[in-house]
Formats: C-alpha cells, sequence, structure tokens
C-alpha cells in the first residue's frame, strides 16, 4: 500500500438527520451519511488534496455499504475496514432545535465498538505521516480504550506523529474515569485539540493558558474558544486567531473540520497562523451545513482566501474603519 498521509482511526456511524428546516419526527424527511469524528477528518483533508485513509470496522450490512461508499466518493481509503458479520453499523439521529442540535446515538454492541488491539499489526502495513485518533474510541468499549492507549502509548504504527483530539462525550464515560483517562492520552500524544469549555468541564481549567500548564507535553497544543478564537501553544511560541463569524445552522462536526484545516497545514509545512486559520475556515463551512461535512476549495485557494482577507483588514484599519 502506498503511504497516506493520515491515517485515521475511529468509529463511524451512519447519521440520520432532517432536511433542513425540519425535526426529527414523523413529517419531515430525513438524509442519511457517514458521521465519524476520525472519518470526517479523514474526508475533509482528502478534499483538501491529501492522501488519506480510515481504519474501523462496520458491519456487513447496508449501512456499512453506505459508509464505504461515501468515503471512497471523498477520496478515503477504506482498505484497512473489516467487515463484521455478526455486529451491526452504528447509527445516531440528530434534532435541530432553536437552542442547538440534540444528537441521541445508538451504538451499543457495534462493529467498531468490538476492535481490538490484534487489528492493529494489519494497519501497520498503510504507512502514514500522522495518526488521528481521538476520545471518542478510548470511550465505546474496554476494548477500544486498550487500543487507543496501545496506539498513543506503544506507537505500533511507525514514526508517525500522533494527533489526537479529546473529543469529550459525557455519555460514553463513567464521570469518574474520563479526567484522568483523557489527560494520560492528550499528555502522550504529538499534537492535542481540545475546546476551552471541555477542558473545563474535565480538568477545572479556566483559559488557554490553564489548558497548558495542565497538558504540558505534547509539542503542539491547540485550544479551541468556539466563536473567539483558536490558541495554539508550539515550540516556536503561542498563537492566537480570532474565529471567522458565520450564521450557525448546526455545530457538529466543526471540531473535526478545524483539526482537518490545521492538519493540513502542518503537513504542508504552512506558519501556525496560517494553520490556525485554516482551521478556522473548514469548522465555518461545516458549521454553515446540515450534515458534518462541507465542500472546500483546494487548500491552495483557501490560503489565497485568507491572504486576501489579511491584506482587506490591514487596509481597513489604515483607513481609520
Amino acid at each position: 500500500m502506498r503511504p497516506a498521509d493520515v491515517l485515521a482511526i475511529g468509529e463511524t456511524m451512519v447519521m440520520v438527520t432532517p432536511t433542513p428546516g425540519g425535526r426529527l419526527d414523523a413529517d419531515s424527511a430525513f438524509i442519511l451519511r457517514p458521521g465519524g469524528a476520525e472519518s470526517n477528518v479523514a474526508a475533509l483533508l482528502a478534499r483538501l488534496g491529501h492522501a488519506t485513509a480510515w481504519a474501523s470496522a462496520v458491519g456487513r450490512d447496508p449501512l456499512g455499504d453506505l459508509i464505504l461508499d461515501a468515503l471512497r466518493s471523498h477520496g478515503v481509503d477504506v482498505e484497512l475496514v473489516r467487515r463484521d458479520d455478526e455486529r451491526p453499523t452504528a447509527v445516531y439521529f440528530k434534532d435541530p432545535t432553536a437552542s442547538g442540535t440534540r444528537v441521541y446515538y445508538y451504538r451499543r454492541g457495534s462493529a467498531a465498538s468490538a476492535m481490538t488491539v490484534a487489528e492493529v499489526a494489519g494497519w501497520a502495513t498503510r504507512p502514514s505521516r500522522i495518526t488521528h485518533i481521538s476520545g471518542i474510541t478510548a470511550a465505546i468499549s474496554p476494548q477500544c480504550l486498550e487500543l487507543t492507549r496501545h496506539i498513543v502509548f506503544d506507537r505500533p504504527l511507525g514514526p508517525a506523529a500522533v494527533s489526537f483530539d479529546v473529543n469529550h462525550r459525557p455519555s460514553l464515560w463513567n464521570d469518574a474515569d474520563a479526567p484522568a483517562v483523557l489527560l494520560e492520552l492528550a499528555q502522550r500524544a504529538d499534537i492535542v485539540f481540545v475546546g476551552r469549555d471541555e477542558a473545563a468541564a474535565l480538568w477545572g481549567t479556566s483559559d488557554a493558558e490553564s489548558v497548558r500548564r495542565l497538558v504540558d507535553r505534547p509539542p503542539y497544543l491547540i485550544v479551541k474558544d468556539a466563536a473567539i478564537e483558536a490558541v495554539a501553544f508550539t515550540p516556536e511560541g503561542v498563537h492566537r486567531a480570532p474565529s471567522t463569524p458565520v450564521e450557525v445552522l448546526d455545530a457538529v462536526g466543526a471540531g473535526d473540520a478545524f483539526a482537518a484545516g490545521w492538519l493540513s497545514g502542518f503537513l504542508d509545512g504552512r506558519d501556525e497562523l496560517t494553520r490556525l486559520r485554516l482551521g478556522h475556515y473548514a469548522a465555518s463551512r461545516v458549521l454553515m451545513s446540515p450534515a458534518d461535512l462541507a465542500d472546500l476549495p483546494p487548500v491552495g485557494e483557501i490560503v489565497s482566501l485568507l491572504e486576501q482577507g489579511a491584506h482587506e483588514r490591514v487596509a481597513d484599519r489604515r483607513a481609520g474603519h
């Protein structure tokens, strides 16, 4: 197998969401799409021109077919995905409301929840520059927690940098376990993404700097503060970029999009401010979409747009606006 820029590992479910304007009720029309944090990152990175692969398990059922077909169409290599003859593909439902989107998961006993450490040897046949995984995988079953620890601690996938999105899902955890386990994983990764509010709920931190004092080992820590800013702590220093203001249709998937944008800039060797701004741009496109993914132009075009916007802001300041 040819090397990948990013190998993403984790469960993907079938997302059932009403068409725009609908609710989770008998009178709405619905669309089916893949929805999974790690495969979202792989799909968006593929759209940005990177070679990506996804490793997981899905049921040998029509929902598994839907996921694999969709990810292939986005340019993601799915050859490492195992089909399970006995366990189903998981599903989740979105219910958009005026106060935000509620999500209902049906994933217990799914094919992906049965992934084990034994599968990693097969995944190592696809070398990559970055391995991307999240705290969701650690939460879906004891064997998946063991798998996540193996990947982050033991580095069985070779010299690839480990990218870890904390992605705390309270409904999947025993509250007493999540803070220690997720901190342990974050401390052993090379690149860490975490929301400021997420870190506050888990660890009692108050701002990006207090998160860094706690999560002090990774070379790269990116703290996302929703509609305000993102802060990156890197070997070169501290970098901040304000969020892109948009009209939010659905926030689910925006964090994955941010990670994809930032990782794209990292893979291309771009400066840290550009990485953060690529993350914000990708997240803004998903925030305006009813699905977890959104169309993205080529990354070179995005960078040109971002540079043009920066020049326009400088011109506005000079003109006294």
